[in-house]
């Protein structure tokens, strides 16, 4: 289901759409009665179940060493070869 609100009265009450996206309502922002914007809910691929590792992945390099030029960009030393 979808639902329209004005500008103003998104602003006003932007929790308020927050919580019907949250139930899976499409809401549609509009200006002059002229859809300008839709708010979705998210919809992941994987689901990540709470306590477990299930839906979880992580790269085999997660924890590779930097390159020299990417970690001088954030200011962290890498070992350079």
């Amino acid at each position: 289901m979808t639902v329209t609100y004005n500008v103003h009265d998104a602003k006003t009450h932007f929790w308020r759409l927050l919580a019907r996206v949250a139930t899976g309502e499409e809401v549609t922002i509009a200006r002059a009665g002229e859809p300008i914007a839709k708010i979705v809910p998210v919809r992941s691929e994987r689901q990540r179940v709470p306590g477990t590792t299930e839906g979880l992945w992580i790269a085999e390099d997660f924890d590779a060493e930097l390159p020299p030029e990417l970690g001088d960009a954030f200011g962290v030393e890498c070992m350079r070869a």
